[in-house]
């Protein structure tokens, strides 16, 4: 008689989730000293949960979304978002600075949903969203964090919104740079090409001293390549070829606004704006309307706004009402704003200013304009 083998398969026993990997690396991690010998391993561990986190993100986008979600539809020349804890006083500030009404109480979570309003400020619509206040936790999803972190990804400024009783910051910018938002920062220069054989191979243009070639080297392997040229143009550290690497990460200027200053002495507030070192802070309060001004003006200014005036075609140009735009706007963004069915009829535009070559240039649709530019823009019949 023939031996038989018979394959014991325990169907109990199950392959760890994302979330169980992560957390296995992440206290690996917490148990390791941190040393010059240990540097390497944290580097790869760092990429690997990086890595994985990006995966799980992933995996809940394709799967679709469940419950209620946030959809807010953008609207005016700008998105601005107040990101702070709740009952800081952002719904209070909506209402002085728009038309928008968001209920205000002094106790938790009165916002539930984002309040979309509008502040015009010297020609420009700005689209303002007064968000549910963020929890410690919220990129793991607490207090509704996954939802609000979205609508924060698609923001033209992050107005980061504390009081002068929690000045907390840094639990704001954690949880917004574990959902891959990097505050007032830039993509760092970096390039990847593929390539048939040869394996990974870094070329830095000045010396690294953030980062070693081996362990750099071992970070891009972690991301399934095999055979790559990896050109870095800066000193980068881990952490920025990390990010260059997910290729989800977004970059949004960021300013802070201290609210209920007028709780507050001009020698605490000093102290207070101290401890804020490095960040544009813009004192306010929203109850008294002291500081709205300023903070209308730091908002224009960050966004770098420019003018341009409308000429139609054998007419005089309007120099005295211009469309305020944003300052990389091309002739096809134009004419989206002016109707949806230009840029597709579109002819051909002229342009007089400092993005012309010569007073009266034709140009196509992807032409950059100029503040100051006057613009022409003929389109097809019907």
């Amino acid at each position: 008689m023939d031996n038989l083998f018979i394959l014991d398969i325990n169907p109990s026993i199950d392959m760890p989730t994302v979330e169980e990997q992560i957390k296995e690396i992440q206290d690996e991690m917490d148990k390791t000293q941190k040393n010059k010998n240990t540097q390497h391993h944290l580097g790869k561990l760092k990429a690997k949960i990086s890595r994985l986190r990006d995966e799980a993100e992933k995996r809940r986008s394709s799967g679709g979304a469940t419950g209620k979600s946030y959809a807010v539809r953008k609207s005016g020349n700008a998105t601005i978002g107040f990101v702070g804890f709740p009952s800081v006083g952002k719904s209070t500030l909506l209402t002085k600075i728009t038309e928008a009404k968001s209920e205000i109480a002094a106790y938790e979570f009165t916002t539930l949903d984002v309040i979309p309003g509008v502040m015009t400020y010297r020609g420009a619509k700005i689209q303002v969203l007064d968000m549910p206040g963020m929890v410690k936790g919220a990129a793991t999803g607490r207090g509704r964090g996954r939802e609000i972190l979205s609508v924060i990804r698609s923001l033209d400024i992050v107005v980061l919104f504390l009081d002068v009783y929690n000045i907390h910051w840094e639990v704001l910018e954690k949880e917004l740079y574990a959902s891959a938002v990097r505050l007032n920062g830039r993509p760092p220069d970096i390039n990847l090409s593929k390539k048939d054989r040869g394996g990974i191979e870094i070329h830095p243009t000045l010396e690294l001293t953030k980062i070693d070639i081996e362990l750099a080297e071992d970070i891009v392997r972690e991301y399934g390549f095999i055979n790559a040229d990896v050109v870095i143009r800066e000193d980068v550290t881990e952490d920025q070829l990390i990010d260059f690497l997910s290729g989800n990460r977004v970059y949004i200027p960021s300013l802070l606004v201290l609210n209920k200053i007028d709780m507050v002495d001009p020698y605490q507030l000093a102290k207070l704006k101290r401890k804020l070192k490095g960040w544009k802070v813009i004192p306010i309060s929203a109850d008294k309307e002291i500081g709205i001004a300023e903070f209308k003006e730091d908002i224009y200014s960050m966004l770098d706004f420019i003018n341009i005036f409308m000429k139609p075609q054998s007419k005089p140009a309007d120099m005295k009402e211009p469309m305020v735009v944003k300052s990389d706007s091309t002739v096809g963004m134009i004419c989206e704003i002016i109707h949806r069915d230009f840029r597709r009829r579109f002819r051909y535009a002229t342009v007089w200013g400092n993005s012309a070559k010569f007073p009266g240039q034709m140009v196509g649709l992807e032409h950059e304009l100029a503040d100051g530019d006057i613009l022409t823009i003929v389109v097809k019949r019907g």
